[in-house]
C-alpha cells in the first residue's frame, strides 16, 4: 500500500467496457507528512475521494482485489481515505 494525495481528475469516455461508470483519479505518492514524493498516477476510485484527500492506494495484482475492480484491467485502486496519520506517537495529519 502507498500513501497518496489526490492532485487531479481525468477523463476517458472510450475505455474498456469494465471500466464504464468509474472514477478515475489522478494520485501522486506521498510520505507520511502528506508531502508529494512520487510521480502521478492514474487510480480507479472505489470511494468517492476527492481532490486533496489522502488517500490509500493499491497497485498491480492487489489493485484487482476489490469488489469493484475484480477481473479489471487496473494498475492502481483507491481503497481508503485517510483520516489521521500517527508517526512514532505522533499526530502527522489529520484531515480537516
Amino acid at each position: 500500500m502507498l500513501i497518496a494525495k489526490v492532485v487531479g481528475t481525468t477523463v476517458s469516455t472510450v475505455k474498456d467496457e469494465k471500466l464504464h461508470g468509474r472514477k478515475l483519479l489522478i494520485v501522486r505518492q506521498t510520505d507520511e507528512f502528506g508531502i508529494p514524493t512520487g510521480k502521478p498516477y492514474v487510480a480507479i476510485d472505489t470511494l468517492d475521494a476527492g481532490i486533496g484527500d489522502l488517500v490509500l492506494t493499491a497497485a498491480g495484482s492487489s489493485a484487482r482485489q476489490t469488489t469493484i475492480t475484480k477481473d479489471t484491467p487496473v494498475d492502481a485502486v483507491i481503497m481508503a481515505i485517510i483520516d489521521s496519520l500517527t508517526v512514532d506517537g505522533k499526530r502527522t495529519f489529520e484531515k480537516s
